[in-house]
């Protein structure tokens, strides 16, 4: 039955491709004499009211998909019917209508208009669309606002700029993977809540890539590789409206990365460079050695206690004197970053290119020598034929980058939690300090220091686009993808890493973990577009045959009779194997769309999918998604231009329809087996569920969108509600089946709502002095809305209907025990234990809103740029434990009054479960919102005298700064990262550099 169901796909494939290369050929002899393609060579300037020629306006012929940019001297040349409408559309600029009526030269002057932003392109997709004219709710940034940035992923770059887009980085180190949450969490699976990423129309792998280094999710991000100077815009589709032609992949949202394209004209060089530092922004307060020993004195003192050397080694066997400021040792460095971008686009009326490449280099702020470097590649052209109607779009982009570390520890922690007169952790030779530290029964707090990680990634992904007119609005498409990612990890972990009285000095051992994924797509269309009467009809049938492979691999080597030798597995006496997997994805798909708009007010916008996944089993396979938006342009009503004449710009728009998600092992139906080591056969490792379906999410927007006087003023209102029901998870077996847990449908139901507010404004546009502001805000909410039997399941004490997924179960805080003066926690059913029955309070660890305010300054040729970002949120504290060998935070001290909160100074066993209980009560519950001051930069265009005499078209000169400034009332060490209090994500980096362009 699977070789039946495999030969049937690829002979439709074979059918439906070769339809598509029959019909475009036998349409190329049978209409190109047709008057309608009667068409000539049409060429001119574009130029402002000033005179001045303006580069990047595009020009299309009226009703269809074919244009041309302008190039940096405003020049053009497209070829047109002859009776064609050309129109010339540019941000700022009122669109302009210009009918070619035979003529070959068509100079334009184009009108600046604020309100003509709503013309600009957006790609939603299968279809590009304006903010005028969508439907759906498709948030957009731009290549402006992300290349400057000294970050490793798009995302990170991302951070306070969309509403309804909540990225919270999970470390420090470059590679780390962000969190993203496209409104809200969906599934009850990690997995379950990645959005789709799309990148020139070709889906990637979101999953993040496992990782046996020190980053703190142990996760690599696989959109690292791209280069940030080589994206022109990222689009975020957010609605049903927007995402259901996407069927089972938009559940989550999706993210289209789309690459910068070549421009006719002369061929043009451009070369960027710029080079900063990072550290860590902040410290927390700690006892220095005199507050330290005072505590730890007054412990021993209340506990009733001699010190002895076996339990007070820091009062009596350290030095007293010393005072050493750990953060500073283990983070305290500076981190060079070093980017270098270089690109070259030209081409003719025919055949335009793009190519470009970078470096990029970061180092790290942590105690040792580590560095990540970036190199990509890429090149995209552009090619259409003499009478325009077939084009070809082909792109590549390649990127390898190599990033070492240290494996297998964590290098931040001891930093907060040693005594301040602890002994060196090195000796004078550079060697970890195993005596001082053994002589008092401790490993060195850097065991594992000398373990080097490399991590390399090879990334290639490729797309052909391929499109002929087959008449006029009638086109035939298809694109071709194939991606490649190769991520290969080598840990070495010398002898002399640890403590040579223990049993892991005893040899010399690698870690090896090897990472394939292999995917490709081919995406047949038919496109139609007509005007019917005062409407516009667009019309889009298409199908979608995608294959992705993974294979992981993960070794081990031990043995090396040589630290020179770790790595070789040849050289290895003994070679383990405890990771092997091989997984093939299949997903066909049928899709359509029809939109319709009639007089440029009324707008409806139906999409379908039916999707067909690998990962279900046999008769479930295939579901149906869909959704329909509509949206009314009211401001063109004629009572809204007599009688509210502030109102330029006015839409109503609402959206309903259901996305999937099969976001879950492959083979989860299976009965499935692994080989047993050595001879004799095989075990069980998974029991099959041929039943389980898909995951089913349902989502419901309605939307205000206003332009006040003129389009100076610009808001938008979104409210949203999205419910995910038929949970894919693992369920939990008991212990006696032999299995911990089998795939099905559990019957959650989780609701995601919320209400996104959009602003900008044009606060100043007078002469050369330009000043814009814009503001995005999200009030997201969260709830499990139904569970039956939650009570029985193993989810019982992680989730509770009516409540947020992301919840934390808590005892209440009942002061301080008058008895022991310990921290108190309430026995709720006062059965003389504390379990999850007493944990009745419930903190909602999601943010309560956030967002950012960016702005814009330009005067003459000074540019400014900077925007905040803000979370409203509550975090946690820890480090206030008076009296145990460890640091604490300063506040401790108050221990030592009468009136502390704090409990009663004490290295008791009974004084550490205190602390312990309390942690997990509401007592260290903080106020952790922020604002912080992301990005700034500021730049200098260099006069045009100055580049012509140097030979150049236009240079710039610039300096940026990230994180420079954070706002907070939280006294851990990060608001970005509240959750105990000692993690940190975002640093500080100044950079500065130049860009020329030849």
């Amino acid at each position: 039955m699977k070789n039946n169901y495999s030969r049937l796909k690829w002979v439709a494939l074979i059918i439906v491709v070769g339809a598509f290369f029959f019909l475009a050929m036998t349409a190329t002899a049978a209409n190109t004499a047709h008057p309608i393609f009667q068409q000539q060579e049409v060429y001119g300037i574009v130029r402002d009211q000033k005179g001045l020629p303006i580069p990047g306006v595009t020009i299309t012929i009226d009703a269809t998909s074919k244009g041309t940019v302008t190039n940096l001297d405003g020049e053009y040349t497209i070829v047109a019917p002859t009776n064609a409408t050309l129109v010339f559309s540019y941000i700022g600029f009122k669109t302009h209508r210009e009918k070619t009526n035979n003529r070959k030269e068509i100079n334009i002057q184009l009108q600046e208009d604020i309100s003509a932003l709503g013309e600009v392109k957006i790609n939603a997709g299968y279809y590009n669309t304006t903010r005028r004219e969508s439907t759906g709710n498709i948030s957009r940034v731009t290549a402006e606002e992300i290349e400057l940035q000294p970050v490793v992923s798009p995302l990170q770059a991302l951070q306070g700029r969309m509403a309804g887009v909540e990225i919270v980085s999970n470390g420090n180190l470059p590679g780390n993977a962000s969190t993203i949450r496209i409104r809200g969490t969906n599934s009850l699976r990690e997995e379950g809540n990645f959005p789709l990423y799309i990148i020139d129309g070709v889906p990637l792998n979101s999953t993040p890539i496992d990782s046996y280094s020190n980053l703190d999710t142990g996760r690599i991000d696989p959109l690292n590789t791209l280069n940030l100077s080589n994206i022109e815009s990222i689009e975020v589709l957010k609605d049903a409206d927007a995402t259901a032609i996407y069927g089972s992949r938009g559940a989550n949202g999706i993210i289209l990365i789309t690459t910068k394209k070549g421009r006719i004209g002369k061929t043009e060089l451009s070369a960027r460079y710029y080079t900063g530092a990072s550290s860590v922004p902040n410290r927390l307060d700690l006892l220095d050695t005199e507050e330290y020993l005072q505590i730890r004195q007054r412990a021993f003192e209340n506990d009733g206690e001699e010190p002895m050397e076996s339990n007070a080694y820091d009062l009596l066997v350290w030095d007293q004197n010393q005072n050493t400021d750990w953060q500073d040792q283990f983070f305290g460095g500076t981190s060079a970053v070093t980017d270098i971008n270089l690109n070259a686009t030209g081409g003719n009326k025919n055949t335009s290119f793009r190519l470009s490449g970078s470096y990029h280099s970061q180092g790290s702020v942590y105690l040792g020598d580590y560095d990540y470097q970036k190199v990509t590649a890429g090149a995209n052209i552009n090619h259409s034929s003499e009478n325009k109607r077939l084009n070809l779009n082909f792109s590549i982009n390649y990127g390898a980058d190599h990033n070492e570390l240290v494996g297998y520890m964590n290098l931040s922690e001891p930093a907060f939690r040693l005594a301040p007169n602890a002994p060196s952790l090195f000796t004078e030779t550079g060697l970890l300090n195993w005596e001082d530290w053994s002589a008092v029964g401790l490993d060195n707090p850097l065991t594992g220091f000398h373990n080097h990680s490399e991590t390399r990634i090879n990334n290639f992904n490729s797309n052909l686009v391929v499109s002929y007119e087959l008449a006029e609005g009638f086109r035939i498409k298809s694109n071709f993808g194939y991606t490649n990612l190769n991520g290969d990890e080598l840990v070495k972990r010398p002898k002399r890493s640890y403590n040579p009285a223990s049993s892991q000095s005893l040899t010399n051992r690698s870690n090896h973990r090897i990472n394939r994924r292999n995917s490709w797509i081919i995406e047949p269309q038919i496109i139609y577009n007509n005007k019917i009467g005062k409407g516009n009809l667009d019309a889009l049938l298409g199908g979608t045959f995608q294959q992705s492979e993974n294979n992981e691999l993960g070794l081990q080597g031990e043995g090396y009779v040589s630290e020179a030798l770790i790595g070789n597995l040849s050289a290895a006496e003994n070679i383990l194997s405890p990771l092997n997997q091989n997984f093939d994805y299949r997903y066909n798909a049928i899709f359509a769309r029809l939109g319709f708009n009639w007089d440029k007010k009324y707008y409806i916008n139906l999409t379908g999918r039916r999707d067909g996944s690998s990962r279900f089993g046999p008769g479930k396979r295939w579901a149906n998604f869909g959704a329909v938006g509509g949206a009314w342009i009211f401001s063109e009503q004629t009572f809204i231009e007599n009688f509210l004449p502030f109102i330029s710009f006015g839409k109503l728009r609402g959206s309903y329809g259901t996305t999937g998600n099969d976001q879950i092992g492959d083979y989860g139906y299976f009965d499935a087996y692994e080989s047993t080591i050595g001879p004799g056969g095989l075990y069980p490792n998974q029991l099959s569920n041929p039943n389980y379906s898909w995951e089913v999410n349902k989502k419901l927007e309605a939307a205000l969108e206003l332009g006040l006087f003129k389009g100076k003023i610009n808001l938008g209102l979104s409210w949203y509600s999205n419910r995910s029901s038929s949970q894919l998870v693992g369920f939990s077996l008991p212990a006696i089946t032999g299995f911990s847990s089998v795939q099905a449908n559990l019957p959650a139901t989780v609701e995601n709502t919320g209400l996104e507010i959009e602003f900008s404004s044009f606060n100043i546009r007078s002469g050369e002095f330009r000043w814009q502001t814009s503001f995005n805000l999200t009030f997201p909410r969260n709830k499990l809305i139904s569970y039956p039997d939650i009570e029985e399941s193993s989810y019982a004490n992680t989730y509770r209907v009516g409540q947020p997924l992301n919840i934390s179960l808590l005892y209440e805080y009942d002061g301080l025990n008058p008895e022991t003066n310990y921290y108190k926690v309430r026995d709720i059913n006062e059965d003389g234990t504390l379990d999850f029955k007493d944990r009745v309070l419930i903190w909602d660890r999601n943010s309560e809103f956030f967002g950012g305010i960016d702005n814009s300054i330009s005067y003459k040729n000074f540019s400014l740029q900077f925007l905040w970002q803000f979370v409203k949120q509550e975090g946690m504290l820890a480090l206030f434990d008076a009296g145990p060998l460890e640091n604490q935070r300063t506040e401790v001290v108050q221990a030592l009054g009468s009136e502390s909160r704090f409990q009663q100074i004490s290295s008791s066993i009974a004084a550490s479960r205190a602390y312990n209980n309390v942690l997990n009560s509401d007592f260290p519950i903080v106020d952790a919102s922020y604002l912080r001051l992301k990005t700034l930069n500021l730049a200098y265009a260099i006069p045009d005298t100055l580049t012509r005499s140097l030979g150049l078209s236009s240079g710039k000169l610039f300096i940026g700064g990230q994180n420079l400034l954070t706002i907070t009332s939280y006294q851990g060490m990060d608001p970005e990262k509240p959750g105990r209090g000692s993690a940190f994500a975002g640093l500080r980096s100044i950079t500065g550099g130049i860009q020329l362009n030849f």
